[in-house]
C-alpha cells in the first residue's frame, strides 16, 4: 500500500487490519479478565475452605480444652477427696500403730519465712513429732526428691516446730514398685491407693528418716 496516494481499497484494507488487531486484542483482553476472574473464585474459594477448616479446628481446639479443664477438675476432686478420706485417716492409723497419739491434722499448708517458701499437702502433729505428706495422682522420683527438699527446710519455714521430730510420707492414687521402693530408700512412708482404702507400703522394720 502507498501511504502517499493511498487508493480506496488499501483504505479499506488498513480498516480490516485495524479491525482485525481490535478484535483480537479484545478477545485476549477477555480472556486475561476472565483468567483473573478465574484465579479470584479461586482464591475466593480457597479462603472459604481455610477459614471453614479454621473454624473447625478452633472449635475442635475449644471441645479440648473444655474436656482437659473438666478433666483436670474432676482429678482435683478426686485429689482432694483422697487427701481428705483416705491419706489423712491412714497416717492417723500410722502413728497410732506406733503408739503415737495424733493431736492435729492440717489439709493445705502453705508458709513463707525468709525467702523461703513451703506446701505441704497435709500435716499431721502431736507434741513431738510430725509427718509431712504430698499426695499426688500419679508419684513420680522427681516427686520424691521434690518433698525431701520440702521437709529439709521445714523447721526453717515453721520455726514452731523446730523441736519436733520431722518425718515425711508420699501418697499416690498410682506408684510403681520402682517409685515406692526410691521414696523408701529416701526414708519415706509410703501410702499407696488399693480399692477403697490407702495401705502403707513399707515393711514392719521400716526406720523412718527424721529431719
Amino acid at each position: 500500500m502507498s501511504l502517499a496516494n493511498p487508493t480506496l481499497e488499501d483504505v479499506w484494507r488498513l480498516f480490516a487490519e485495524t479491525d482485525r488487531l481490535i478484535k483480537e486484542r479484545s478477545q485476549e483482553t477477555e480472556r486475561q479478565f476472565q483468567e483473573t476472574e478465574r484465579r479470584f473464585q479461586e482464591t475466593e474459594r480457597f479462603m472459604k475452605e481455610s477459614r471453614r477448616e479454621t473454624d473447625r479446628q478452633f472449635q475442635e481446639t475449644n471441645r479440648i480444652v473444655k474436656q482437659v479443664s473438666k478433666n483436670l477438675g474432676e482429678l482435683g476432686n478426686r485429689l482432694g477427696e483422697f487427701v481428705e478420706h483416705l491419706v489423712a485417716p491412714a497416717v492417723v492409723r500410722l502413728f497410732r500403730a506406733q503408739g503415737i497419739e495424733v493431736h492435729a491434722v492440717y489439709p493445705g499448708v502453705s508458709a513463707k519465712r525468709n525467702g523461703e517458701a513451703l506446701e505441704i499437702d497435709l500435716l499431721v502433729v502431736n507434741d513431738g513429732a510430725l509427718v509431712g505428706v504430698e499426695c499426688k495422682s500419679k508419684l513420680t522420683v522427681e516427686q520424691v526428691d521434690a518433698h525431701v527438699a520440702r521437709l529439709e527446710k521445714l523447721k526453717r519455714v515453721l520455726p514452731l516446730y523446730k523441736h519436733h521430730r520431722v518425718m515425711g510420707a508420699v501418697a499416690g492414687m498410682v506408684v510403681t514398685e520402682t517409685v515406692a521402693e526410691y521414696a523408701m530408700a529416701q526414708g519415706l512412708y509410703v501410702l499407696c491407693q488399693n480399692g477403697e482404702q490407702v495401705e502403707v507400703r513399707n515393711p514392719a522394720e521400716f526406720a523412718p528418716a527424721v529431719w
